[in-house]
């Protein structure tokens, strides 16, 4: 049998992260092979220890069992306070961005356009993660269809890259409204938008698709007991019997192509905007420009500090950390942000919030 490859976390970002790591055994295996060098009398013993992990795995299983929060048990239910209102939220507040960027016809431009794709991507997200959540929680441990869970693992993730991606696709958006404006008309068009949308669906199936097909080649599992709320990618390969050297190295190139990339080109754009307002004549001009840009500003913040202390709980706190913790910071990362981007769009946009004031008084009229 090959030995299980030990798991990297730090390596990768908090896209991709689980918290039910656990490295002991990768640690007990390497101090039986040291072991094993030195004394050749103790290789018996190893070899019977292997043979013995052999006859305790079985093949792929029909379904995975999530068990939420370990250690908490029925104690678990109360979060069902906390993670319901968050996705009814997210529910309420992102479809009503879409009516209303449906509905009026004046809010069909590239930066509304751009906005609707991010809040059908975190309807998505959101509705990714929130029922099987919801149901582990309020019900307890419940089993999941092998091919769900790498349909889950596929959606997540591919989710989540596309949000990245469109937050970086509106830093754009914004760097040319601001540097360029009078260019800005023929250089964003919705047409333009659409083939952006378009490249970052593409973009994100591409990437994210070897998932759950490294996952897939697998025949032989440890255990079917999965101790997440959803189907991470990483918390399934700790239960594969082989050599998860692939699946660790791709998780590291898919990190740098997601949050590295994205970042950085985030960056560049604010820093071309802050180069064009710096040049405006007057402080009111300045404060006009940077006002066009403070709601996605709070975008950006809302998703990515979650996730950077996602990461760094992972990296740094693993031992000292509970694990209930990591896997409640994986999931705010994930649930917050679609949760908090309507109420930052409807609250700072002028034109949305006009929109959905005039809808609500049209609707106490009507009663």
């Amino acid at each position: 049998m090959e030995k299980k490859s030990p798991i990297s976390y730090c390596h990768l970002s908090p896209l991709l992260l689980s918290p039910n790591f656990n490295s002991a055994a990768g640690v007990q295996h390497q101090v039986q092979n040291e072991s094993c060098s030195h004394e050749p009398s103790s290789c018996a013993h190893h070899r019977m220890a292997e043979t013995l992990q052999l006859n305790s795995t079985f093949l792929r299983p029909t379904f995975f069992i999530l068990t939420g929060f370990p250690g908490l048990g029925s104690t678990q239910t109360w979060l069902t306070l906390v993670f319901g209102p968050i996705y009814l939220l997210a529910l309420l507040g992102n479809g009503a961005l879409l009516a209303v960027m449906w509905i009026d016809s004046t809010l069909h431009q590239p930066m509304f356009l751009l906005l609707a794709v991010l809040a059908a991507t975190d309807l998505g997200l959101a509705t990714s993660i929130a029922p099987g959540l919801l149901a582990v929680l309020w019900l307890g441990p419940r089993s999941v269809p092998y091919a769900m869970c790498l349909v889950q693992m596929f959606f997540v993730h591919a989710l989540t890259a596309m949000e990245s991606g469109v937050l970086l696709a509106m830093a754009c958006d914004r760097a040319v409204a601001i540097g360029c404006p009078l260019h800005y008309p023929v250089l964003v068009t919705k047409a333009r938008v659409g083939y952006a949308a378009l490249a970052l669906i593409l973009k994100a199936v591409a990437i994210v698709v070897p998932f759950p097909l490294l996952v897939a080649k697998f025949e032989h599992f440890q255990a079917k007991t999965i101790g997440h709320t959803y189907c991470a990618h990483m918390a399934v390969v700790e239960l594969v019997v082989g050599n998860t050297r692939a699946n660790n190295l791709y998780g590291l190139a898919l990190s740098l192509a997601i949050s590295g990339m994205d970042i950085l080109g985030i960056t560049g754009s604010y820093g071309l905007i802050a180069h064009a307002v710096l040049q405006l004549p007057t402080r009111e001009a300045c404060a006009k420009a940077f006002g066009t840009c403070s709601s996605h500003i709070c975008v950006i913040l809302a998703f990515y500090i979650p996730g950077l202390f996602s990461y760094l709980t992972h990296c740094f706190g693993h031992h000292t950390v509970p694990k209930p913790v990591h896997i409640l910071l994986s999931n705010i990362y994930l649930l917050l942000p679609p949760a908090l981007n309507p109420l930052i769009y409807g609250a700072r946009t002028k034109k949305i919030r006009d929109r959905l004031l005039e809808s609500f008084r049209f609707r106490k009229s009507l009663l």
